[in-house]
Order: C-alpha cells, then structure tokens, then sequence
C-alpha cells in the first residue's frame, strides 16, 4: 500500500549513557534477549505510515549494528544531541521527507496508539510532541525547601517529537545555541509545536533500576496470537513449480490462480489465522481475473502489513512441505532466505522442512503437494 506521505524516523543513539551502569551505553545492553535500541526502532519499523528508520550512532559501534534488523539506514553522530540531529537531517536530505519524527534511544516502550496520535497530530499542525502533565507538588529548593512551583501548564516532555522536515531543518540551521531537544529548537525558531497527551510507560531509561520498570511495562504489554494455514495444489503441465519464492525444475507444473506456491499460500494463512482475518480467498478472490497468475508474494506482503496495522509483529513462522518430489532439503535454505527477505524477518525466524507421506494419499501417488504452516505473532 502506498504511504500517503515520506516520514523518516530519526533514532538518536550516538551517547554514552553511562548514568544506567553496565557494561556499556545503555542503548546497546540486553533488554528481554535484545538490544534496548531494538525495542525503541521496533515501533517504527512496523507502523504502515513511517517510510524509513535512521538510526544515528557513536562511530565506536559499528559492530553493534548488525544486531538490529535490516533496512534501517545508519548515521553517525556529532559531538552532542543537536550536531547527531543535524547529522540525520542531512544524511536523509536525498529521500525528500516530508516529516521526520526524532526520538531517543532510551524510550524502549512507546506504542503504536501513541505514535499513531502523534503522527496524525504532526500532518494537522506541523509541528507535534507528547507530553505528561506534571500532577505532583513541585518544590524549588537546596537541602531544603525554598518556595512552591505552579505545576499549572507543566509537562514532562517524551519523544518522539515531531516537525515537517522543511521546518526542523531549517531551525537547526538557524539555532545558536546547544538545546535539551527539538522542541526548543522549533520554538526558538517561532514555530509553535502541538502537545500530544503522552503515555506514562513511555519511560526514558535512566538510571539502572529503569531497566526492571522497562521489562514489566513491555511484558505486560505483549500478546501473542498463534495461526494455523493449510494448503493443497495439484500437479498439472509444465516443468518448474515455486515453492517458497523459489523456482525449481520439476517434471510438472502446479495449478492455481495465482503461481500456485503452496508453502507460501500456508504462511500466509497462518498469519491471517492468527489476526482472526479469514485467508487468501477473502482477501484476493479466486473468482477475480487481476490476481491471475500473480506472484504469491503480493498476498504474503499483504499479510504481514495486515498484523502490522494491526499491532503486532511476527515472531516465527514454520512450514512443512508434505510430497514424495522434489527432494525441499538441497533448497530449504534459499526458500528461508526469500521468505525471511518477503516477511522483513531474520533467518533464523523462518522454518522450511518437509516429509513424505511414505507413499500413502495423493501427495504419495505424486498427483499435487500440501503444505502446513504455523505462525506466531506478538503485540508490539
């Protein structure tokens, strides 16, 4: 589906963080078997309306990035928070953005209903950020207390925040001074900046105890939904058939509407399964000419937007090709490689075996094969 607008998203990951303990900058310590940093790009990279993830880096963490996932274009950083912004802003000057949305690193537990508000809010009024009202009792003091605050129109600020590219860019440009973030940036520029009602699980990782709070709000937060698919074609004329978006010589063709690629029909239906969203039939009528012929990557492409706009994201997939020929194992691992490529899923995410039916049935008298797939899929 094309995206109505160009929106980059800007991850600023280039500090020390130091303050969290560790081994390291917290960005990059273990966080639920990952990267703290994989858990703040994850809602970007999945939500429909956000068109590319740059994450801007130290220049000592080359050899971190491979532990994110693929399609994120990397950046590296200046000296302090303003110089790694403008580092990015130039850096994506060539996808002519329209919006670009700058959050840190440290935020792990932003969700898809909040930054969905902030987009929205961001396209009416050019510039948007979320915020938390301050309810406590503010006090100025030293060891003691000195006088009273008005917490009447205080917020505590939360990224990400939110600007047309044209207007943050050229209020970077503009800036003289070093800011705590964006929003003083536009502001100083005579922007004024939208406040979107923020979350308070969007913590920003501080200091180390943070981690324990980050962990309980993402596990609370997760659901896992799990989906069956089942699918038969039938041998026909020909001499290649597909099988997980790989070609292979064979004596005869499959028949289907589309390319007849059964495994990949399985996984498709295994993750509608698991949305409670029907299968292919529904979603590409057999009965319509356009899908004749179609490759069936279009209708696993749909499936995996489909669990994204819905807010979840795929775990693994696992799908058993059930025929007497061809022989899956010398091409399993190419059939993972373009599944996990189709999914945006890692390798080792993907599952592709097979099994015979020992001669018995239809798959073995060799008149068509089967395939059945899993699919487990978690909230974002």
């Amino acid at each position: 589906m094309e995206k109505p607008y160009n929106i980059t998203a800007i991850v600023l990951a280039a500090g020390r963080g130091l303050r969290a303990g560790g081994p390291g900058p917290k960005q990059w310590q273990p966080l639920m078997g990952k990267p703290l940093i994989s858990w703040s790009i994850a809602p970007f990279l999945t939500h429909p309306m956000v068109s590319q993830v740059v994450v801007v880096h130290h220049p000592d963490e080359d050899d971190l990035l491979s532990q994110l996932p693929s399609g994120i274009l990397y950046v590296v950083g200046g000296l302090n928070r303003d110089d790694s912004v403008r580092c990015a802003l130039t850096a994506i000057q060539p996808l002519s953005p329209d919006y670009v949305l700058i959050h840190d690193a440290a935020r792990p537990c932003l969700d898809q209903y909040l930054l969905s508000e902030c987009i929205n809010s961001m396209v009416t009024h050019g510039a948007a950020a979320p915020a938390v009202a301050v309810q406590d009792t503010l006090w100025r003091g030293t060891d003691q207390v000195l006088d009273m605050i008005d917490r009447t129109q205080i917020f505590r600020a939360q990224t990400p925040q939110c600007f047309a590219y044209e207007l943050i860019s050229s209020a970077h440009k503009s800036a003289e001074f070093s800011a705590t973030d964006d929003v003083q940036i536009a502001r100083t520029a005579g922007h004024t900046v939208a406040i979107v009602p923020g979350n308070e699980d969007n913590i920003k990782v501080t200091l180390p105890g943070d981690f324990a709070r980050a962990e309980q709000i993402l596990r609370g937060r997760m659901k896992l939904r799990v989906g069956n698919g089942f699918d038969v074609h039938r041998f026909g004329s020909g001499t290649e058939i597909t099988l997980c978006g790989v070609n292979l010589p064979h004596k005869a063709g499959l028949i289907g509407h589309s390319d007849a690629d059964v495994g990949m029909h399985a996984v498709t239906d295994a993750i509608y399964g698991a949305l409670a969203r029907g299968d292919i039939g529904q979603h590409f009528p057999p009965s319509d000419p356009q899908w004749k012929s179609s490759a069936s990557d279009i209708f696993l492409k749909h499936a995996v937007d489909l669990a994204a706009e819905m807010g979840f994201r795929i775990e693994n997939v696992d799908c058993t090709l059930i025929c007497e020929f061809p022989k899956i194992g010398p091409h399993a691992n190419a059939m993972r490689a373009r599944m996990a490529q189709i999914m945006g899923l890692k390798e080792d995410q993907v599952s592709i075996k097979a099994t015979t039916s020992e001669t018995l049935g239809f798959t073995g008298r060799e008149e068509g094969i089967a395939a059945m797939a899993s699919a487990a899929l978690v909230s974002l």
